[in-house]
């Protein structure tokens, strides 16, 4: 706890926790706002899951381009620009009726998403000592994870309440209050992009990085449709809030896990920790199509954020161990701009699914894409050579704080 305490003393990284937080809070919000409001103004399961996938698919389609513009020409002008078209545009969303328009608008401010947790990641190195970069980083993402617990119940809440624009209303304040915080900071100001190396192969040229790219795929897909089948099942059983209760579960486990990741990934190399991992994970979502939005979804809720928090870890120690150099907002940014676009697409058919033949097939696509990803990473195995060393400091370093949307 003292180093902790120690840590916040430093206004350089009070100023980062405090300016991220509302934009973080934002995105936690975003998916369940755009459903409910979808939901609520169609009566379609099927066109809010469209909806969540348009939105999707356009910020993760752009996302590699603003991360290389990121590393090209730093934070300063893509943020003061995008924070402010993002927040427009989800209030315009909100006041939109008609089926075509909420479509098109949830599309299009997709586009804008502001790339806040890859603009802090590498912050942290040039606000604090080398010494202090392991405690931040663990705080950062627990702050993240806390986030993503309270931003679906806020999220909720208002969809729900007797003003339910006001949840899309307060993610587009929260997004603005934080998001420009973050772009007027001396600190994002002054940051200067890592220098690429001559004789670096381009991202997509690195075997290694094709073979995750491959397992985004089916990754986003399955993820996708879990990610519609929630609240599509918790709807359908007229238990529309218990959504939030479901995700604030997964969340919270999930902090767990990047805690135990910390204790045992200096143990393993991060290739061998990753597949150890992702074998609990075929366990985990096993059994998804089998539950009810119960004590039994929420058991699995649980220990899905669990195992998925341990493997996270492991997935960025691989990824910072096989990417080129110069790649260091990139190279993860334009994995999820293949992910996050196959995610987008998942939600869509998700929605599609949920409402014809129930959401359990939405949690059977999730089940089945995990283990497919499982095949696909270890029929490339051999290409993962520098993942297989155990790893040292930095790339623990990296591994705590690339634990975070990669999309936002």
């Amino acid at each position: 706890m003292g180093r902790y305490l120690e840590l916040l003393r430093v206004p350089a990284a009070r100023t980062l926790i405090i300016a991220a937080f509302p934009a973080r809070i934002a995105y936690g919000m975003i998916s369940l706002s755009i459903f409910f409001k979808v939901q609520r103004e169609t009566g379609s399961i099927a066109l809010a899951g469209l909806a969540i996938g348009a939105n999707s698919i356009a910020g993760a389609g752009t996302a590699g381009l603003r991360g290389a513009f990121i590393d090209k020409y730093g934070q300063k002008w893509p943020l003061r620009i995008m924070v402010p078209a993002f927040a427009i545009s989800i209030f315009w969303f909100s006041t939109a009726t008609n089926t075509k328009q909420l479509i098109i608008m949830a599309f299009l401010f997709g586009l804008f998403s502001p790339p806040i947790n890859l603009s802090i990641r590498p912050l942290w190195r040039i606000a604090l000592p080398e010494d202090q970069w392991r405690t931040a980083y663990a705080l950062d993402t627990a702050v993240l994870s806390t986030t993503g617990i309270f931003g679906p119940v806020i999220a909720t809440s208002l969809s729900l309440s007797s003003r339910p624009n006001s949840a899309l209303q307060i993610c587009a304040l929260f997004m603005f209050i934080g998001g420009i915080s973050i772009a007027f900071t001396k600190i994002s100001r002054e940051w200067i992009p890592e220098k690429k190396e001559i004789d670096t192969l381009p991202i997509w040229r690195v075997p290694a990085m094709q073979i995750l790219a491959l397992e985004g795929v089916v990754i986003g897909l399955g993820w996708g449709a879990f990610n519609i089948g929630i609240p599509a099942f918790t709807t359908q059983e007229n238990l529309p809030s218990r959504a939030a209760l479901l995700f604030a579960v997964f969340g919270l486990f999930n902090v767990f896990g990047g805690v135990i990741a910390g204790t045992i990934s200096r143990k393993l190399s991060p290739l061998k920790g990753f597949l150890v991992t992702y074998r609990f994970w075929i366990i985990s979502v096993a059994p998804l199509s089998l539950a009810y939005p119960d004590w039994s979804l929420m058991l699995l809720a649980a220990l899905i954020g669990l195992v998925g928090g341990v493997q996270q870890v492991f997935y960025w120690e691989v990824t910072e161990a096989v990417r080129p150099k110069g790649t260091a907002v990139s190279a993860l940014a334009w994995l999820w701009t293949v992910e996050g676009t196959f995610a987008a697409i998942g939600s869509a058919i998700g929605g599609v699914i949920a409402e014809n033949y129930g959401p359990r097939w939405c949690f059977a696509m999730t089940s089945v894409s995990v283990f497919i990803g499982y095949l696909i990473l270890t029929a490339g195995k051999k290409h993962f050579v520098r993942a297989n060393e155990l790893p040292t400091n930095e790339s623990d370093l990296n591994a705590m704080e690339d634990n975070a949307d990669k999309n936002r």
